[in-house]
């Protein structure tokens, strides 16, 4: 064997060495998006299970605002099947129906002082609120993630990796501009 044959056979080695470096950071890149996921999941469960409480404490007091505790429920379930399904476009379309139709409903308490007095319904808002605030937050890191995952799929030479091992974009949990959009309070307690 010659010195040809050395460096010919030693740059096979790095190019298969290189090769699975960047396998195994595409494995592990798709391993923290679905770790990221899932945190957004275990709230969204967790909301899920807290919003019948909050509707139920509030139709005690809130008679005639039935149209709205609907709302909120109908949301709700979108957002568990839009999770469930795993379609980040339609539950991004959930949750601002979600969150408008919370807003909604918190503001319109502000008419019902016996509720708002209410022990539970003060512990329902505060614990909906801080999951609310979590949900934003793992929200923002799974898109960090995502757009990591997708920028390493796209560039060279990982692409090659990526596309000989089936590696995938993921979609970006978005918003629709109303939910980023300033909350409206006084048409809130007019509606």
């Amino acid at each position: 064997m010659g010195i040809f044959s050395f460096i010919v056979l030693g740059l096979l080695i790095l190019g298969i060495g290189y090769g699975i470096v960047i396998y195994n950071n595409l494995v592990a890149l798709k391993h923290r998006v679905a770790q990221a996921w899932s945190n957004i999941d275990v709230l969204l469960k967790q909301r899920f299970e807290e919003l019948p409480k909050l509707v139920e404490t509030c139709k005690q007091y809130m008679q005639y605002e039935q149209t709205t505790l609907e709302q909120v429920i109908s949301a709700r379930n979108q957002v568990a099947t839009a999770a469930q399904d795993g379609d980040m476009q339609a539950l991004g379309i959930a949750e601002t129906a979600l969150r408008r139709g919370l807003g909604q409903l918190f503001a319109l308490a502000e008419n019902y002082p016996e509720l708002k007095a209410n022990d539970s319904f003060r512990h329902l808002q505060l614990r909906i609120s801080d999951l609310e605030n979590a949900i934003a937050d793992r929200r923002e890191l799974y898109n960090e993630v995502v757009n990591q995952n997708n920028i390493r799929i796209e560039q060279f030479p990982d692409r090659l990796v990526a596309g000989f091992f089936k590696f995938g974009p993921h979609d970006l949990l978005r918003f629709s501009e109303a939910q980023i959009a300033d909350v409206d309070i006084k048409g809130l307690f007019h509606s």
